[in-house]
């Protein structure tokens, strides 16, 4: 999958910016808060629907206007060409655009474009909470399995219903486990899809990851995941139901005094270790930052394996943490690798020692306070 252009229109610093992009490779270079970021932010609002970088629509409207544009043209061997347009007003939300018509539902978008980021927040993958991780792999199996993401939203869905049963019901214990029993059946049903589909998923990615740590790191530690749930995990859906559905009954009377639903995969964990150490507990920095590039590079070569389409990757000024050896590793598999890449590095990187800017393939571009200009 490819972009040809990206329009930003009151997108934080750009007013009005329509950039032609390289098949390949687009190196944007300048200054910090230049805008940038803002640009790949864009791509990645047309393929996600939300902000790499954000954490509200709200902070992404330019302080000048009350809303925000952009679109973009995609083609790909699945859908041979389509146009996508996002739009977010203050007061009136965000809406998203395929050729034009308006999407019923925003996560419609999903898996469209594929999209792998690396940027330098994700240090938190491996440094912070589980919800980081369930984030992060949550993000991944959606744009491979439409029915995950689904999944993943019924189950959400029903367990707000569930919890706001459990804070507010005030009849006998009868009643309120007959209340209970449906939304307990929902749990059950899309939870233990979810539980299965991440084993499947991370028992695939395990082997992507290690060869990925091996080529960036240079080293033979053997990096591995282990996936905590609230059973043994299991691809067999059967099996995480049976165990599900036992789980639940447990956990009644801590869940009727703590008034919250305490098992399912909202509260899975996902721990990364290096040989037999811990990284979140014992790893350096280095092996955090090699870790999580490892991570990024193993889902961006895991999409280009099981999907038709070939995943837009987006580096956001990564290369400013790497020594010059890494630099022309992670540089390499780059060329290597025949998808769309976009680059934002505020350091003079020596980019020209390894591509070739000739315009067809691949695009060199200049920020300087919301302006872009090519450099030929």
């Amino acid at each position: 999958m490819r972009t040809t252009f990206t329009r930003l229109q009151n997108f934080r610093n750009h007013v009005d910016t329509r950039v032609e992009w390289a098949p390949h490779m687009n190196v944007i270079i300048g200054p910090n808060g230049a805008g940038k970021t803002n640009l790949i932010d864009a791509i990645h609002y047309l393929c996600m629907t939300r902000s790499f970088i954000s954490t509200s629509d709200i902070y992404v409207v330019n302080q000048d206007a009350t809303f925000f544009m952009v679109k973009g043209h995609f083609e790909g061997n699945i859908r041979a060409s389509f146009d996508v347009g996002c739009s977010y007003s203050r007061g009136e939300g965000k809406k998203i655009f395929v050729n034009e018509s308006p999407l019923d539902r925003l996560s419609d978008l999903i898996g469209m474009v594929p999209v792998v980021v690396l940027a330098p927040q994700d240090k938190k993958l491996t440094s912070e909470g589980p919800a980081e991780r369930r984030s992060f792999i949550d993000s991944f199996i959606s744009q491979i399995s439409p029915r995950y993401l689904k999944d993943l939203l019924d189950f959400r869905k029903a367990r707000k219903q569930r919890n706001k049963l459990l804070q507010e019901f005030r009849g006998s214990r009868e009643v309120m486990l007959a209340y209970l029993e449906p939304w307990n059946v929902q749990l059950v049903e899309y939870g233990s899809r979810i539980v299965a589909k991440r084993t499947e998923v991370l028992n695939q990615f395990q082997d992507y990851l290690a060869e990925e740590y091996e080529l960036i790191s240079g080293m033979r530690h053997k990096p591995h995941l282990e996936y905590q749930t609230f059973c043994e995990p299991s691809e067999d859906i059967q099996v995480v139901e049976d165990r599900y559905r036992e789980e639940l009954k447990k956990a009644l009377d801590n869940e009727l005094e703590r008034e919250i639903t305490t098992v399912g995969p909202h509260r899975d964990e996902i721990v990364f270790y290096l040989d037999d150490f811990e990284l979140r507990k014992f790893g350096s920095q280095g092996q955090h930052r090699l870790f999580a590039l490892a991570l990024k590079l193993a889902q961006l070569f895991y999409f280009s394996a099981e999907l038709d389409d070939l995943p837009i990757f987006l580096l956001d000024d990564v290369f400013g943490d790497l020594d010059a050896q890494r630099t022309e590793v992670l540089l390499n598999a780059l060329i290597e690798h025949a998808g769309q890449t976009f680059i934002t590095s505020a350091n003079p990187i020596p980019f020209e020692d390894y591509v070739t800017f000739d315009g067809e393939k691949n695009r060199k571009f200049r920020v300087e306070q919301g302006k872009i200009e090519r450099i030929k």
